[in-house]
């Protein structure tokens, strides 16, 4: 190892191993995950145009990204605490907080961009 680091192999399959435990263990990412899944089939069906896509990709890993932190944040007070503490509070309840202003602007981003091609097959169907 070069100046005590570890291989990049190895730091790979450690964030791996990371996202892998959040989908397995955290309900929240699971449904954020089954919500991506479902943005992407609405993808195809509603052609979405490139940049639609890079805002719902950018998204996507944004609100995982910070499902992940809150996870490590709540794991880490656990770890340090089992007592009832108001910094622990404070840091579970913003961390969380962080996840829920994501998901709701991502919902809203969703809304402007499926809402009127949803509207627009309605139309056509009718």
């Amino acid at each position: 190892m070069e100046g005590g680091k570890i291989p990049i192999k190895k730091s790979f399959l450690y964030a791996f191993e990371g996202i892998k435990t959040g989908i397995v263990n955290e309900r929240n990412m699971k449904i954020h995950c089954f919500m991506a899944v479902l943005v992407v089939i609405c993808g195809f069906i509603f052609h979405i145009s490139r940049m639609e896509w890079c805002i719902c990709c950018v998204l996507f890993g944004l609100v995982m990204s910070l499902e992940l932190i809150n996870t490590s944040i709540e794991a880490v007070v656990d770890l340090v605490t089992e007592d009832y503490h108001p910094l622990a509070k404070i840091a579970k309840d913003t961390a969380a907080g962080a996840v829920l202003i994501a998901s709701i602007m991502a919902a809203i981003a969703g809304l402007i961009i499926f809402v009127p091609k949803g509207l627009d097959l309605l139309v056509r169907f009718l």
